[in-house]
């Protein structure tokens, strides 16, 4: 690792690769650099220090990050320019980043990135376990992402993030509701519950000598919310969704009923072989009971497609599924092999002409199941939180509905940024809302 000093680099630029807990992380980093009086700079090239926060989940995205250090490289011929990368892929890589690419001056692991201010300049001695911040809100949003666990025990077998996340570790509770309550003070109306396996989360309170789940502490959550409106939370597997959880999402009005429930395959042959731990019917039950509970609740997922060994009647599986659950949106891509482990030595690799082919397919009844979802709300009155004023028309607000869809409507004297309103939707333009009071 080089040495660097940053005593005279006084503005900074960060760029977010990956998931809602690399976006939180990121926030943590802005604000540690703003309480110490840096600048944060509008672009790139004005900037002096460059901190780029990785994601290693698939190939794809550590390819972009190469893409994006070979033009800083290029920037540093013109100028003075500390180059930091963090996250995920320097977890996984190391230094061995610096010895690939020179423009790159420090490689800062996961766990050690809310550090990084008292780590340039100095030697690394990497933390073995992750801390977490005392807060991860970006001054002004009115929704706040809250991490609660981090790190991934499963170890499917195509997936990198137990290598470069670690084990398991959940926040302390009371730690999260002071959060919240800091949060409802600074006027957040929605938090999103953060975590490789949110609903793994599992805290041992030595003190009093219990032992507090995720349903647990959502319930301490919601003893006194404050201002927020809203709770979420992602990613949360399948085989730890419990029936009190389940119980908890349908009688609780402030968690909303549009749930992340990653699926991968509609195939149980196929999700044996990934490692994760649920058959089909198991994944589908988990449906079939919020639904009999709340008729109203939707869900997305991801869906991955091309794993080794997938038949044809494994992919139709997937979609069978897909229709059963009607998602609303999915995260669709095809298997990509990571390094290190194990389904990189599985028997049946397929080409990728046939994955994209496959993954075409899945798109498009995806595309098919959003449009049915969308048409089937119009007319109908949903409760919506106003993010912002649209950026294509300055006439309008835009904000998203409980179920997390986008809806735009006209700018009224009676509304601001963070109010929870009632909204008619009066047609689809797109895949986006148009909403009337």
């Amino acid at each position: 690792m080089k040495q660097t000093p940053y005593e005279e680099q006084r503005s900074f630029y960060i760029e977010t690769y990956g998931c809602q807990m690399n976006i939180a992380e990121s926030h943590v980093l802005d604000a540690s650099f703003l309480q110490q009086g840096f600048r944060a700079a509008v672009h790139p090239e004005e900037a002096d220090i460059v901190i780029i926060n990785t994601c290693s989940v698939r190939k794809t995205a550590e390819n972009r990050i190469w893409g994006r250090i070979g033009f800083y490289k290029h920037l540093k011929q013109s100028k003075e320019l500390l180059l930091i990368i963090t996250g995920c892929m320097a977890e996984r890589l190391g230094d061995e980043i610096i010895r690939k690419e020179s423009a790159v001056d420090l490689v800062i692991g996961t766990n050690d990135k809310t550090d990084i201010l008292h780590m340039l300049g100095k030697d690394l001695t990497n933390s073995d376990e992750y801390q977490f911040a005392s807060s991860y809100y970006k001054n002004g949003e009115k929704t706040a992402f809250v991490p609660i666990m981090n790190g991934c025990n499963n170890f499917c077998s195509y997936c990198i993030v137990p290598y470069v996340r670690g084990r398991e570790v959940s926040r302390p509770t009371g730690q999260v509701v002071q959060e919240i309550h800091r949060l409802s003070d600074q006027g957040v109306r929605e938090v999103m519950f953060l975590g490789q396996n949110v609903n793994s989360y599992t805290y041992h309170d030595r003190a009093r000598d219990t032992v507090l789940s995720f349903p647990g502490l959502l319930k301490e959550v919601l003893k006194d919310p404050g201002s927020i409106q809203w709770f979420r939370f992602m990613s949360a597997h399948p085989k730890d969704f419990s029936r009190e959880l389940i119980e908890l999402i349908a009688s609780e009005d402030k968690l909303c009923k549009n749930i992340h429930l990653p699926l991968q395959s509609g195939s149980s042959t196929i999700l044996k072989a990934m490692n994760r731990k649920y058959d089909a019917q198991q994944y589908l039950s988990i449906i079939e009971r919020l639904r009999r509970l709340r008729p109203d609740i939707t869900f997305s997922t991801d869906i991955m497609v091309g794993f080794p060994g997938e038949r044809e009647e494994d992919l139709q599986q997937t979609l069978d599924m897909m229709r059963e659950a009607s998602y609303i949106e999915a995260f669709m891509y095809y298997y990509n092999p990571r390094e290190g482990t194990a389904s990189t030595s599985m028997p049946g690799q397929i080409p990728d002409a046939v994955k994209l082919e496959r993954l075409q397919r899945v798109i498009d009844l995806q595309k098919e199941l959003t449009l049915q979802h969308k048409s089937s709300t119009i007319g109908k009155t949903v409760r919506v939180i106003c993010d912002s004023i649209s950026k294509k028309n300055p006439d309008e607000f835009s904000g998203h509905t409980e179920h997390n869809e986008r809806i735009v409507f006209p700018r009224t004297d009676s509304v601001t940024t963070g109010d929870m309103i009632r909204l008619k939707i009066e047609k689809l333009v797109g895949t986006t809302y148009k909403g009337v009071f």
